[in-house]
C-alpha cells in the first residue's frame, strides 16, 4: 500500500473528511468473461449554443465500450475526437466554458465516415442529457436517428437513490472522483466512470439505465386543457409545445406505459372540467428517445 493510501485511509477513517481522486481513463473495468456483450458508445458533443436549430456542434467525442446484460462494463475501446469548423464565430462565453477558441477549429471537420464506421458496430447510445446531444448529431449523420439512445440523467433515478444533482461533476464528486470537465472526451470518460459504479440501492448504474432505456413511453397531449390549468400542468411535470411543423399545440407529459392509466384518471379529475375519454397519445422507444422527431 502506497504512502497516499495509508494517508487517504487514515484521513477517512476519521469521518471528518472526504478524499476525491482525479479521474485517471482505464482500459478495462472487468476482466473479459464468456457472456455475450454488446457495444456502447458513450458521446459528448460541444456546441456554440444551446438550440440545434440554430447553434452548431464544434467538437464531437465517441467513446466505445464493450457491456453485458447485467450492465458489466468490459474493456474501454478507442475513442473519436475531432473539433469542426461552424463557419460562424465561437463566443466569449462558449469559450469559457469548453477552451475552444476560433483558431482551434479553423479548417476543422468531423469524418462522418469514421463517425458512421463506429455507429455500425454498436447497440447503443449514451449521453448526459441526451435531450441536448441527439438533436445536434442527428443534424450532423442520419445514423444517429436509428440507433438505440440512453441518457445517463434521465434512465437513472438519481433522484429516489438520494442524490440531490445530476450534473456530471456533481455525480463524480459524490463517487469520489473529479476531472476537468467540459471538453468532450474527458466528459465521456467520467460517464463511463460513473456508469461502472453502483447505486446506494446496490444496483449497477450501467444496469439500471438499460432497464430504464428498455422501457415503452407513452406521450400524453393535453389538449384543449382549460389555460387556468396551465400552472397545475407544469407543477405535473407537463411541458408546452407551441406546434408547427405537424407537431400538436398542446401540454405534454412523457412517461412510462404502465402509468397511463393513474395519468388519465388525474387529468380528469383535476384538469378537465368534464371526462374526456381519449387523448392524443404517442408510443416510443429506445429509438426515438430525446430526438427532435418525437
Amino acid at each position: 500500500m502506497t504512502t497516499n493510501q495509508n494517508l487517504i485511509d487514515q484521513l477517512t477513517a476519521t469521518g471528518d473528511y472526504k478524499v476525491i481522486r482525479r479521474l485517471k481513463p482505464v482500459d478495462q473495468y472487468h476482466d473479459d468473461a464468456d457472456v455475450e456483450k454488446q457495444i456502447g458508445i458513450y458521446l459528448d458533443t460541444e456546441a456554440t449554443g444551446l438550440n440545434p436549430d440554430t447553434e452548431k456542434v464544434i467538437e464531437l467525442a465517441l467513446v466505445p465500450f464493450e457491456y453485458d446484460a447485467e450492465g458489466r462494463i468490459y474493456r474501454i475501446l478507442p475513442a473519436y475526437n475531432a473539433l469542426q469548423d461552424p463557419g460562424v464565430p465561437i463566443s466569449a462565453f462558449i469559450t469559457s466554458i469548453t477552451g475552444i477558441t476560433d483558431e482551434m477549429v479553423a479548417g476543422q471537420a468531423i469524418d462522418l465516415d469514421e463517425v458512421a464506421r463506429f455507429l455500425a458496430s454498436a447497440s447503443l447510445v449514451i449521453a448526459h442529457n441526451a435531450r441536448f446531444d441527439r438533436p445536434f448529431v442527428e443534424s450532423l449523420h442520419p445514423d444517429f436517428e436509428t440507433i438505440d439512445w440512453a441518457c445517463s440523467i434521465a434512465d437513472v433515478n438519481w433522484n429516489e437513490e438520494g442524490f440531490e444533482g445530476v450534473k456530471l461533476e456533481y455525480l463524480g464528486y459524490k463517487y469520489g472522483f473529479f476531472y476537468e470537465g467540459h471538453r468532450a472526451t474527458i466528459d465521456c470518460q467520467a460517464g463511463i466512470e460513473l456508469l461502472s459504479q453502483k447505486l446506494p440501492s446496490g444496483e449497477r448504474v450501467m444496469k439500471r439505465l438499460l432497464e430504464h432505456a428498455g422501457r415503452t413511453d407513452v406521450r400524453i397531449w393535453a389538449e384543449r386543457a382549460p389555460f387556468g390549468k396551465k400552472d397545475l400542468l407544469k407543477q405535473r411535470g407537463y411541458r408546452w409545445s407551441p406546434g408547427g411543423e405537424g407537431v400538436r399545440k398542446a401540454w405534454y407529459k412523457d412517461l412510462p406505459e404502465d402509468q397511463v392509466d393513474a395519468e388519465m384518471l388525474y387529468l380528469n379529475q383535476e384538469v378537465y372540467p368534464k371526462v374526456v375519454g381519449v387523448l392524443p397519445m404517442d408510443r416510443f422507444d429506445a429509438k426515438k428517445r430525446y430526438s427532435r422527431r418525437v
